[in-house]
């Protein structure tokens, strides 16, 4: 099945956060919860992929205030935090809210995300991730974790999709 094709089934974007939504920096203050940095633009690409119809929500090994704050604000589908074995939190992700492998786009950006490329329907991994990772992607990203490869994905699916010339129209 060519890109394109299995880019037309894609009803939801699962994503890593440490490495894809961040840089993948965590910063530690003298209080007790860590400090992350979210590039804007993603912020922005999410809502419009969710103004387009899509799904979207996270699945990180992780677990921190930041990340569901976060999650809050954009109004995400679903947030999966400290899921140590990834593949089977996608196993669970899909069947709470209804969705088939084949249906999902996961970006990640190391080896821990391999069990997921490996389910998903399409695998995408960022500019920074280790050269590994090619293998189990169906495509990498031009931009680092954290400064915009989220925006640059969701701009390539919605004009995938047919869908982005109709989120312009707000803005144009």
């Amino acid at each position: 099945m060519t890109l394109h094709a299995k880019v037309q089934k894609i009803k939801a974007l699962v994503l890593d956060i440490d490495g894809v939504l961040t840089d993948g920096r965590i910063g530690y203050g003298q209080g007790e919860g860590e400090i992350k940095f979210f590039h804007v633009r993603d912020g922005h690409g999410l809502k419009m992929a969710m103004r387009a119809g899509l799904k979207v929500g996270v699945l990180s090994g992780r677990s921190s205030e930041a990340n569901r704050t976060r999650a809050r604000e954009l109004g995400f589908s679903f947030i999966y935090e400290g899921k140590k074995d990834k593949g089977e939190a996608f196993k669970i992700l899909l069947a709470e809210n209804d969705l088939k492998a084949d249906e999902c786009l996961y970006m990640g950006d190391d080896v821990v995300d391999i069990p997921v490329f490996r389910q998903a329907g399409i695998a995408v991994t960022v500019a920074d991730a280790p050269a590994d990772l090619d293998e189990f992607c169906d495509c990498r990203t031009k931009l680092p974790g954290g400064q915009g490869a989220v925006r640059e994905l969701i701009e390539w699916l919605l004009k995938e999709q047919g869908k982005w010339q109709d989120l312009m129209k707000k803005y144009i």
